[in-house]
């Protein structure tokens, strides 16, 4: 059984030869957090952080659908390292979409010669960080949680309130004076992602660094970020449903035994597990099938530019929606259900095996299938699509 990668792409075949180098500690790395400081210096000499950088800034303008399946292949074994380079795009669009022509020649460009990691501290549903108004820019003070990627970035993505209730945004420097990285992410999954708390004490933020302004409205194309987010995590939970398949059936074909009333020798020729494996296998091709199909949408609508129409956008927010709900429940059920069909003795911390459904579930969590589902319910009753905004 496989899920063949399209190693025609060279992308994907980077992402394949740094998957199988990042499964040699994948299950001891996950135990242990922190940092992945080690795969990040691989990943960064990979050229992969720089691909998706359009060829004017210095890049090599890859497309969505590269950059997810690059994204999907390194969940196959490790969740955080898939979440950390997919949520690097955010930012680094973010500049894209809003920055100033001045702001995308130095940022991008600096960004696609260095293949610098970027990460974000900008939690909108949090407004713990203010900045006061002074000489030539903003002080900030506060802090901001699920700061994803804030610990290994070379750049980052701040976020804070003004005294009038505006959010500003700014790109600058992960290790300027004030920003503190507190390393105090716990969660039961992704957990080398860093997606703690961030701390601002007297945080000097340039206006020239400040990305776009509260007063210029969002447009279809401006507001792609949310659907960026959002194919990302979907590719993470296809990613681990193809991983927890992969690395359960390796395990059942050899490691295995039959239940004492099977009536069978061999744990494999059990009708029960043969049919229980067929529908795995059926409900994640349908995922990978989903996911590739909401690649192609967000591609098309990317390439639309500025030019892009809301109805395009709705569109294309429609399809990524469809595939992160069924991404999100084949990643969950997947990765549970393979106990079943592995064994008690499968279910060891020695093994791992958990990490692919405390990897999806700790996602899940923030990203409640419910609402998408009213969402396309909405739409394909009346027509009506949704409001560019967090999440859809």
């Amino acid at each position: 059984m496989s899920f063949n990668s399209d190693s025609s792409d060279p992308f994907v075949a980077k992402a394949i030869e740094l998957r199988q180098a990042f499964h040699q500690d994948a299950v001891q790395r996950d135990k242990l957090g922190g940092r992945p400081t080690e795969q990040i210096r691989v990943l960064k000499q990979s050229g992969l952080p720089s691909a998706q950088i359009p060829v004017q800034y210095g890049g090599k303008g890859a497309s969505w659908l590269s950059i997810l399946r690059v994204v999907r292949e390194f969940a196959r074994t490790d969740g955080s390292l898939a979440h950390l380079f997919g949520y690097h795009h955010l930012p680094l669009n973010l500049v894209l979409f809003r920055g100033s022509n001045a702001q995308k020649d130095h940022l991008l460009r600096a960004s696609a010669a260095g293949n610098l990691i970027w990460g974000n501290s900008g939690n909108a549903m949090s407004k713990t960080s203010s900045g006061r108004q002074i000489d030539k820019g903003w002080l900030v003070n506060g802090k901001r949680p699920f700061s994803s990627g804030s610990h290994i970035a070379d750049y980052i993505q701040i976020s804070f309130e003004t005294a009038e209730g505006d959010r500003l945004t700014a790109a600058v420097p992960a290790d300027r004076d004030g920003i503190v990285i507190e390393d105090d992410w716990d969660g039961i999954g992704q957990r080398q992602t860093g997606s703690g708390t961030v701390s601002f004490h007297d945080l000097e933020i340039e206006d020239d660094e400040l990305i776009s302004s509260p007063a210029i409205p969002l447009t279809p194309y401006t507001s792609l970020t949310s659907l960026l987010q959002q194919s990302v995590l979907l590719n993470v939970f296809v990613g681990s449903a193809q991983g927890a398949l992969e690395e359960g059936s390796a395990y059942t074909t050899t490691s295995s035994r039959p239940w004492i009333y099977s009536g069978v020798e061999n744990h494999t020729d059990d009708p029960w597990i043969k049919r229980q494996y067929g529908d795995l296998y059926i409900r994640t091709l349908a995922a990978t099938e989903l996911a590739d199909k909401a690649a192609r949408s967000l591609d098309a609508a990317f390439n639309q530019g500025p030019g892009l129409t809301r109805e395009d956008r709705g569109l294309a927010a429609i399809d990524i929606a469809t595939a992160n709900i069924y991404a999100g429940e084949v990643g969950l059920a997947v990765s549970s259900e393979i106990f079943e069909v592995m064994g008690a003795r499968s279910a060891t911390t020695a093994n791992g095996f958990d990490r692919f459904w405390r990897n999806v579930r700790t996602h899940t969590l923030h990203n409640p299938a419910e609402y998408k589902k009213r969402t396309v319910g909405t739409w394909l009753l009346t027509g009506e699509l949704p409001t560019p905004a967090m999440y859809r």
